[in-house]
């Protein structure tokens, strides 16, 4: 392998770590700003309010994506694996 293969490889390595998780860190913004909306509207200014919500729906998120996470991450790996073997 030379420089430039190994660069397209870090470079999407870098981008399926985004793709992976970006719904997750979605969900955790959504849910975040919602509850801080709601603290805001009701003048509760609990500061441990948020985590709480947060946690949960991150988790769920979590749960649901986890399988379509896995299969990225697996195809990501055997395409490197067969770059890897193609080389020997």
């Amino acid at each position: 392998m030379n420089e430039t293969e190994i660069i397209d490889l870090a470079r999407e390595a870098i981008m399926l770590t985004i793709e992976i998780s970006l719904p997750i860190m979605m969900v955790g913004l959504i849910v975040g700003v919602a509850v801080a909306l709601i603290q805001a509207l009701t003048q509760i200014q609990e500061m441990t309010l948020v985590f709480v919500p947060k946690i949960m729906a991150i988790f769920l998120a979590l749960f649901v994506m986890l399988p379509s996470m896995a299969m990225a991450l697996v195809t990501f790996m055997e395409r490197l694996a067969d770059k890897m073997i193609g080389i020997q």
